[in-house]
Formats: C-alpha cells, structure tokens, sequence
C-alpha cells in the first residue's frame, strides 16, 4: 500500500506543480488583460469627454461668429445711414448756400437800387431853380466867358449795375474813350459802391487799350492811393507794372510786381501774371 501510495504521489506532485505553474501565467495574463481593457475605457471616456468638449467649442465659436456677422451688419447698416444722412446733410447745405448767394447778389442789387435813388433824389434837391431871364436878353445867347453848360443829370432811376454794364459794353466794344467816360460817371455818382474800386482800374485799364500810358499809370496810382485794401488792387498793381515796363522803368515795374507776388495768395490769378512778368524780364 506504501508503495502504491507513494507511487501515486510521486504521479500527483509533478502534476500538481505542473498545474500551478500553467495556472499562474494565465492568470497574470488575465489580469494585463484586465488593465489594458481598463485602460481602453478610460481613453474611450477621455476621447468622448475631448469630442464632446470640441462640440461645445464649435457651438460657441459659432454662435460668437453669428454675432460678428450681425454686429458688423448692423455697423454697416449704421455707417450707411450715417452717409446717407451726411449726403443729405451736404445736399441741403449746398440747397441753402446757392440761397444765401442769391439772397447775397438779391441785397446787393437792392442796395444799388438805393443808392440809385438816393442819388437822384440829393441831385434833384440839389438842382438850382431856373431864373427868369433879364430884360433885353437875346434868347439862346450867353454871355462871353460863361461856363460851358453841366453834363446832363443822370437819368433817374439809373442803378449803379445798368451804368457799369454801360460802360463796360463800351470797353468790351473797344470804345475807349466812352468806357472811361462811363466809368468816370459811375465813380462820380456812385463813389461808394463795391465796384469803384474796379471802376478806377478799368479806367487805367481803357487809357492803355487807348495808347495813352501815362494817365493809365495815373489812374492805376490813383486807385492804389485811394481804394486800400480792395481787392482790386492787385489787378492794379500787375497793370501798373505791365505800363511801367513799357514805359522802360523796370526797377518800379519790379517792384510792383513783386509786391503782388509777396501780398497775395501764389494761385491767384494776379500773382501768377506777376511772376510770368518777372520771367519774361529776366529774359534777355
């Protein structure tokens, strides 16, 4: 019995260790199993959890860009009723200055009017009353030595606009020596006026067109001497140097037309005719 005893012992114990030496990689390997399924699972939670935090970063990234697009609609929407209403702004601005231009040449007209009649009415108070003639006088005859009869009056009612278009359709028809005439009325009887500074000029200006450079130069002196300050006065003093050249003075004619280039703006028309003058004597 012993040895039958220890006989299957000896078959027992190999096979027992043999068992337990199998059962221990499996197990070992069922619990590596066990921790790499474990940790698949925590990647799969990580993975969802990171894919559904990027759906909520999509939503709000667009819904903040739904915002910009109304935001910037709306900005767009404000700036172009912001320009419409600019350019409805400058509209009526324009509307109202071409009014007061005209409302501006209106008064001015009204004001010549006036002057008109003021005129008329100090020329009629003025006008001496005619005496009877003396006994034995001829009629139709003067004494020796008489005074030469006055110009006639100026007709009532006359403006100082139709007494400048006057003469200056005598000046544009090359009728001189009516132009200064006219523009000699209109100085006398309107010496206050904003053309007769002009009136002056354009009556040197007629003594040149007419060949007689010396009361031309008078005359341009004349309105430097009493009109200062007009703006017409640069157009006298480029005229009185284009005479003082011709009258072979060129330090003077330098010096006028010097002064207009140092006193007037450089794009005004009488400072641009001052320095060509200035050019054109620099050449030999």
């Amino acid at each position: 019995m012993r040895l039958i005893m220890r006989s299957r012992i000896g078959y027992t114990l190999p096979a027992v260790v043999l068992a337990v030496l199998v059962a221990t990689p499996a197990s070992a390997a069922n619990k590596e199993h066990q921790q790499m399924m474990a940790d698949i699972r925590m990647l799969q939670e990580q993975a969802q959890l990171l894919q559904n935090m990027l759906g909520t970063l999509n939503e709000s990234i667009r819904a903040v860009n739904t915002r910009l697009e109304e935001q910037s609609g709306a900005m767009r929407k404000a700036f172009a009723d912001q320009k419409l209403l600019i350019d409805n702004l400058t509209s009526d601005l324009r509307v109202v200055r071409e009014k007061v231009d005209d409302n501006n040449v209106r008064i001015g007209s009204l004001r010549e009017e006036l002057e008109a009649v003021r005129q008329t009415v100090q020329q009629v108070a003025s006008r001496p009353t005619a005496t009877p003639p003396q006994e034995g006088a001829g009629a139709g005859t003067t004494e020796p030595g008489a005074a030469p009869p006055a110009a006639p009056p100026l007709a009532p009612g006359t403006s100082p606009t139709q007494l400048w278009d006057m003469a200056w359709g005598d000046y544009t028809l090359g009728q001189y020596d009516l132009a200064i005439q006219g523009f000699e009325s209109y100085l006398r009887y309107f010496p206050k006026s904003d053309r007769a500074a002009d009136a002056q000029v354009k009556i040197g200006q007629s003594h040149y067109m007419a060949g007689n450079k010396a009361k031309a130069l008078e005359a341009f002196d004349k309105a430097i001497r009493d009109y200062p300050g007009n703006r017409a006065l640069a157009e006298a003093y480029v005229r009185k140097g284009v005479v003082l050249v011709d009258l072979r003075q060129p330090d003077r004619a330098r010096e006028a037309f010097e002064y207009v280039i140092r006193t007037y703006p450089p794009d005004s028309a009488e400072a641009i005719q001052a320095k060509q003058q200035l050019d054109r004597m620099k050449r030999p």
